[in-house]
């Protein structure tokens, strides 16, 4: 087992990060749209060492029916990891914090859908994780938006999701693997970022009430600049505005 070892600090007296990132910085960003041939959408992304692909299919029929919602379809969000994902190798299936991540990411998706347009059916949102290096939660939520819009499902827009925490006394913006391990805290933000609604938010840590409130607005940044990634991978694709 390769552990992440803690460094003796994580902000130099230049400002600057272990991995040389200012406090406001993300890691390296990559985003490409329709990158599987058998999904009706799907995205591959990148953040720092993290790559995941995710895949959308539907909207569809139901299956077993008596899950139909008859006014609205539902969205099934599965997140994955690969056993070869992290350094440890990990057990085959779901865990409990899979399914946890799965269940909150799957809520804060569907409020960007309108479900309204596809009574008794489904939409399908496979995340897989290949490689992890903190905030995968966050960085799925990204790449499933994006799958999501490459499938042609209407959406009031894009979900952009990125965390903010603590680090030696300091907040500052996405966590790399060692400040996830050995921070004092984590804040996980998703949100439509036109109008700013925030539709996941979670915090694990220890955080003053105007920490919390620097994190948000920290995080709400990180996801404006996803957001720009997002638009720009879809224009890629197929051209437009």
């Amino acid at each position: 087992m390769v552990k992440v070892e803690k460094p003796d600090e994580f902000i130099d007296e230049e400002g600057k990060r272990v991995d040389g990132r200012d406090l406001n910085e993300l890691r390296p960003v990559k985003i490409e749209a329709n990158v599987l041939n058998r999904a009706d959408g799907s995205c591959y992304i990148e953040l720092g060492d993290n790559k995941i692909y995710a895949a959308v299919y539907g909207p569809r029929e139901v299956h077993p029916r008596h899950l139909q919602e008859p006014d609205r379809a539902i969205v099934r969000y599965k997140y994955s990891m690969a056993p070869f994902s992290v350094s440890d190798r990990k057990r085959p299936g779901p865990g409990r914090r899979s399914k946890e991540i799965s269940k909150v990411s799957e809520e804060a998706l569907e409020s960007a859908i309108f479900l309204e347009k596809y009574p008794k059916s489904v939409i399908d949102v496979f995340v897989e994780i290949v490689e992890s290096a903190a905030g995968t939660r966050t960085t799925s939520l990204t790449a499933a938006s994006v799958a999501c819009a490459d499938a042609g499902i209407p959406m009031r827009d894009l979900i952009a999701s990125c965390a903010s925490g603590k680090i030696d006394e300091e907040i500052v913006l996405d966590l790399n693997e060692p400040e996830d391990n050995h921070g004092d805290a984590d804040v996980p933000v998703a949100m439509m970022p036109r109008t700013e609604d925030i539709t996941l938010l979670q915090m694990d840590g220890d955080l003053t009430a105007e920490e919390i409130d620097e994190a948000i607005d920290l995080a709400k940044e990180g996801c404006k600049q996803l957001y720009e990634e997002q638009k720009n991978a879809l224009k890629s694709k197929y051209g437009g505005k």
